[in-house]
């Protein structure tokens, strides 16, 4: 991800002509992941057997997005607001340092204790025979809250926390009923989302901005910087050839890419955000069309050589 920022605002500085805090803007906001919108490569419910080294490396890719994009979000802010020499050393402290220590220390507190209350507990009193997934809820809420008012990275919390959880007690029935709740949640309000975002397009409202140079970004973006930063970030792994390929490909942009720029648009006034939003829209649309047709086939083709290697094995 560092390795998309740097690239895409580069980029974006010297092809979309932005500024510096801009193009730091549009490049944080791209490079967060979505396996959401393409659930072939998410890990399988626990206990199932369905995690493979691709899977779980995009999957926790996703789950680390906020721990890194959104101190770059911070500092496409403190660029655009700078008015003293030592804006740069109030960002590393605060919004690398701070708040990602408190993100990591909440959400492992967090988890420890839910950890203990679902799973430790006296068997009459254990959270985990309510059988109620609706606990998933309130552990996002609880982790969240808490590190936000502490001024750290609230979702970064939430995955930590449920790191904890999961940690806790690896093998308990539990975990399917929490982990199918989150499933059934997250698909509810992804669908609700993606239709206030095809509604957005269709009237014209994302796209008015966009221009040939925004479409050369947009190709850029999914079919070179992305591919390349993720294989040049695999240098070393023991993983085969296909599995990067597949690992470097499926940088699926989401609606995560929607609430970055939200929030730094929202937090600043930054220049060309028309242009902005369009570029944003563009590939986030791509990226669902492309990564959603591609993902299920290529997945299907990794697993029938996974099974033959193990197989000759």
């Amino acid at each position: 991800m560092p390795l998309t920022i740097a690239a895409l605002a580069a980029l974006g500085y010297a092809l979309l002509g932005l500024s510096a805090a801009a193009a730091v803007l549009l490049a944080a906001s791209l490079a967060p992941t979505d396996p959401v919108l393409a659930s072939d490569v998410q890990v399988g419910p626990p206990r199932q057997g369905m995690e493979d080294e691709v899977r779980f490396t995009l999957t926790s890719e996703a789950g680390l997005n906020d721990g890194l994009a959104f101190p770059f979000v911070n500092l496409a802010l403190a660029l655009n607001l700078a008015n003293d020499a030592a804006w740069l050393r109030d960002w590393f402290l605060f919004d690398v340092l701070w708040k990602l220590a408190a993100g990591l220390a909440i959400g492992w507190v967090v988890g420890r204790l839910l950890g203990w209350l679902i799973f430790r507990l006296p068997n009459r009193a254990k959270l985990s025979r309510t059988g109620d997934g609706f606990v998933a809820l309130g552990i996002t809420c609880l982790a969240y809250g808490l590190t936000e008012m502490a001024h750290g990275y609230g979702f970064l919390a939430v995955f930590v926390a449920a790191l904890g959880i999961r940690a806790a007690e690896r093998n308990h029935s539990y975990h399917e009923k929490l982990h199918d709740f989150v499933e059934q949640l997250e698909r509810l309000l992804m669908m609700m989302l993606l239709v206030v975002f095809g509604g957005a397009i269709v009237a014209g409202d994302l796209i008015r901005a966009l221009r040939f140079e925004a479409v050369v970004f947009a190709l850029a973006a999914i079919f070179i910087i992305r591919p390349v930063s993720g294989w040049l970030s695999l240098l070393g792994c023991k993983q085969e050839p296909e599995g990067r390929a597949a690992i470097s490909f499926f940088g699926i942009r989401g609606l995560g890419s929607v609430y970055y720029l939200a929030y730094g648009l929202n937090h600043s006034k930054f220049e060309n955000p028309d242009l902005l939003w369009s570029t944003m829209s563009l590939i986030v649309l791509i990226s669902i069309l492309l990564h959603g047709t591609t993902v299920t086939p290529v997945m299907t083709w990794l697993d029938r050589r996974s099974r033959r290697d193990r197989r000759r094995g």
